[in-house]
């Protein structure tokens, strides 16, 4: 059932709240089953594959982050080596090695420490750290957008429920004006085109209420798939309505201050990477220096051989010299102009983050207008309809008259439905865009 909490913003807005708590009626009585918006959003969040591929690319990022950590620590590698020859590898020699020797094996372990290799772990470190933040940043957005998509969805079952209401609404009228003229007819007081006029609309309208409930199917399915509940014809979408109030008394007009923009933040994070990958493109034209030490085994079980051990340490310097005018060097200049092109699509993208924003405030602003609208043209509308059912019940109109007066009421009661569910899109539009959404952590929905 729709509810209508109306707040103190003058006789407007008492008007808008009474006259919309009059038309827009639940149909919890014709229906088994009952969801609210707040339900379908907990549904949704705990469905959504969006946000499940949110978290885990967050895992993902951390392993990375782990893995450029490791690059700080020593490499260190063992291996093995075992040979065996029925004929054996080295045949005996007199009084030197009498049996032979069929058997061979050799250790080894080394250990390995980068001291120096111009800035690319570092580089790499801090480019995994950057890769995490935006993969955190991307799963809130993905959060925020379910809550939005399911909210959106959810005011398209509402606004189809409501204009079955004003379909059955007028049904009735038409019924009874049907009735009304056969009466007429049978007492030979009308033509009969005048009944089937009548009939005409009442057949428009019923082809209008079947391809409804088609859409309501449709929509109802949509819905919940996306939100992950049994899908049931009898299910409804309990709305709650509030906040109606002019956008101005709610809400202060965006300053256009991005800072803690989610959208501005990731523009600021590929600025970072993308200097963070010339960097790296740049470590591979420096030398590279490295020390460590090795350790080796070396012999023959079962034979006159002993086992020989020997340990070592060692450095190495490598210098790309060929990279200083051939591949390395042109990879640097691919990436630095790619830094370019980044920071020209960072400016490109905080204007349309400007533009979004601004556009989504005076959308709200005229949705807010269209309601108010909508709401004088339906009063007018029935005023309309009920002077001219007077004048046709006192003879100074035709039918021809009532009936367009009927299809002007209808078509205003639906007109006001569909501006006050645009006007619930538009306020969840501009929450989005301007990072005003209230929506749980990340980490509540890893439970």
């Amino acid at each position: 059932m729709i509810h209508i909490k109306s707040h103190n913003t003058g006789i407007k807005s008492v008007q808008l709240f009474s006259v919309i708590g009059m038309i827009l009626l639940g149909f919890h009585s014709s229906f088994a089953q009952q969801i609210t918006l707040e339900e379908s959003q907990k549904a949704a969040l705990k469905h959504s594959n969006a946000i499940k591929n949110g978290l885990l690319t967050i895992e993902k990022s951390e392993a990375f982050k782990k893995e450029m950590v490791a690059n700080y620590f020593p490499n260190v590698e063992a291996s093995a080596i075992g040979l065996y020859a029925p004929n054996d590898l080295i045949s005996p020699i007199e009084g030197i090695l009498p049996y032979g020797i069929d058997n061979l094996y050799n250790a080894s372990a080394t250990a390995t420490e980068v001291i120096y290799a111009g800035g690319k772990i570092r580089s790499s470190n801090a480019l995994a750290d950057i890769q995490l933040e935006t993969s955190q940043i991307r799963a809130e957005q993905a959060v925020d957008s379910v809550l939005v998509v399911t909210e959106n969805k959810f005011w398209q079952l509402v606004q189809l429920q409501e204009q079955q209401k004003v379909i059955e609404t007028n049904e009735a009228y038409l019924d009874e004006l049907l009735k009304q003229q056969q009466d007429l007819l049978e007492a030979g007081l009308i033509a009969k085109n005048q009944l089937l006029q009548v009939k005409v609309n009442r057949s428009e309208l019923l082809l209008n209420k079947s391809k409804l409930e088609n859409m309501r199917k449709l929509a109802l399915l949509d819905f919940s798939l996306y939100v992950g509940v049994a899908y049931a014809r009898d299910m409804v979408a309990d709305a709650n309505f509030e906040n109606i109030a002019p956008p101005e008394l709610k809400y202060p007009e965006p300053d256009l201050d991005l800072n803690g923009n989610s959208n501005y933040m990731l523009l600021e994070k590929s600025i970072t990477a993308s200097s963070l990958q010339t960097k790296m493109a740049k470590a591979d034209l420096l030398p590279s220096f490295a020390v460590g030490v090795s350790a080796q085994e070396f012999g023959s079980v079962d034979s006159s051989i002993s086992s020989q051990f020997t340990g070592l340490a060692f450095g190495t310097l490598s210098i790309p010299i060929s990279d200083w005018w051939g591949s390395g060097k042109q990879k640097v200049k691919q990436e630095r102009i790619q830094e370019e092109i980044t920071q020209n699509n960072r400016k490109d993208g905080i204007d349309q983050l400007k533009l979004a924003i601004t556009q989504s405030w005076y959308d709200l602003v005229n949705a807010h207008e269209q309601v108010t609208y909508a709401l004088e043209n339906k009063q007018l509308a029935e005023e309309n309809l009920k002077v001219n059912r007077d004048n046709y019940d006192s003879g100074l109109s035709g039918l021809t008259d009532l009936l367009d007066a009927q299809a002007m009421a209808q078509n205003a009661q639906s007109n006001l439905i569909n501006a006050y569910t645009n006007f619930e899109n538009k306020e969840i539009t501009f929450l989005y865009r301007t990072d005003q959404l209230v929506a749980p952590s990340l980490e509540s929905l890893k439970e």
